[in-house]
C-alpha cells in the first residue's frame, strides 16, 4: 500500500498515518468503499427504475410535459454519475486486492491520506488530478 500523509511537515498528520497498520487501514478503505458501492448500487437500481416509470404523455399540458422531460433529464444525469462513480469504486476495490490501492493511476506515487481518507475511490494524486481537470493530461479512466 502506498499511502503517504499530506503535509508531511505536520507531526500530528504523520503521527495518525503510522498509528495503524496497513493492513487494518487497507481493511478500512475495503469497509467504505464496499458500503459506497452497496450505496451507489441501489442509488442507480433506484434510479433507472424511476426513470423507467412511464406517464401517459398526452393526457399532460404543455407545462407538465416541460416538469416532466426536466425530471428525466435530471435522472438521466443522477445515473450517469452514479455509475461513473460506481465504476472508480470498482476499480479502487480491485487496486486494493492487486496491492495497488493508495497509487496514483498516472505518475504512480503515492496519493495523499488525507485524499484518500475524503475520497477513498479516487484513482489520483491531487496533482495530477488537477492536471486532468485543466486539460494538461488525459483522464486515462475516464478514456478507457
Amino acid at each position: 500500500m502506498s499511502i503517504k500523509a499530506d503535509d508531511d511537515h505536520n507531526p500530528r498528520s504523520h503521527h495518525s498515518v503510522n498509528s495503524q497498520s496497513p493492513n487494518s487501514k487497507l481493511r478500512r478503505f475495503e469497509e467504505r468503499l464496499r458500503h459506497q458501492q452497496s450505496q451507489l448500487e441501489h442509488s442507480v437500481l433506484t434510479t433507472v427504475k424511476q426513470g423507467r416509470q412511464e406517464v401517459a404523455e398526452d393526457t399532460l399540458d404543455v407545462a407538465d410535459q416541460a416538469v416532466f422531460s426536466y425530471q428525466k433529464e435530471m435522472l438521466f444525469t443522477q445515473g450517469t454519475e452514479g455509475a461513473s462513480q460506481l465504476a472508480l469504486v470498482r476499480l479502487a476495490l480491485e487496486r486494493l486486492h492487486d496491492g495497488t490501492f493508495g497509487e496514483c493511476l498516472h505518475c504512480g506515487q503515492p496519493i495523499g491520506e488525507k485524499r484518500l481518507e475524503a475520497l477513498p475511490w479516487t484513482p489520483y494524486c491531487i496533482e495530477c488530478q488537477e492536471k486532468i481537470e485543466t486539460g494538461q493530461i488525459e483522464d486515462m479512466v475516464r478514456a478507457a
